[in-house]
């Protein structure tokens, strides 16, 4: 007993084939049963739930989530933002940050290099709603100098869960 649980602390450590064919089961489909998932990757039940019990506890998977259709939720209008912000401090950023994340319409921010520091995406109704983000919203932020907006018109690929 001592030898398999050391075996199975070495294997868990290192990424393996069968935990990269669990990840990928699991990010087409969180869903999947154990039973279904252990054989798919060619496992018992028993030992492939305790790879994805460690994969949970050392945050390999971080969560599951639910795949919506924007449309049948609303969402209309998909832009990404490029934000520039006029210091570039520590407090700046944090302040930003803390803005960014109690906005509901920005599903992603991203710290980013090059010439501006934030990469945003801004999913809204439609374009009254962006542009009320834009201006009443991102654009009273007193450490934003710079805003670019690319709006997205299709995603032929978009494999995010």
């Amino acid at each position: 007993m001592i030898v398999e649980y050391s075996l199975s602390l070495q294997f868990m450590s290192d990424p393996d084939a069968t935990n990269e064919k669990i990840l990928q089961v699991l990010t087409r489909d969180g869903r999947i049963s154990n039973l279904e998932l252990a054989e798919r990757v060619g496992l018992s039940p028993s030992a492939c739930l305790r790879r994805v019990q460690e994969l949970e506890r050392r945050g390999v998977i971080k969560g599951y989530r639910a795949v919506l259709d924007p449309a049948k939720t609303g969402i209309g209008f998909v832009a990404y933002v490029m934000v520039g912000l006029n210091r570039h401090t520590k407090a700046a950023q944090e302040e930003f940050e803390r803005a960014m994340k109690s906005a509901p319409q920005v599903v992603e921010c991203h710290n980013i290099t090059g010439t501006v520091e934030y990469l945003l995406r801004v999913e809204v109704s439609d374009l009254a709603a962006y542009k009320h983000f834009h201006t009443e919203r991102l654009g009273t932020l007193p450490q934003v100098n710079a805003i670019t907006s690319y709006v997205v018109m299709d995603s032929p690929k978009d494999d995010r869960a």
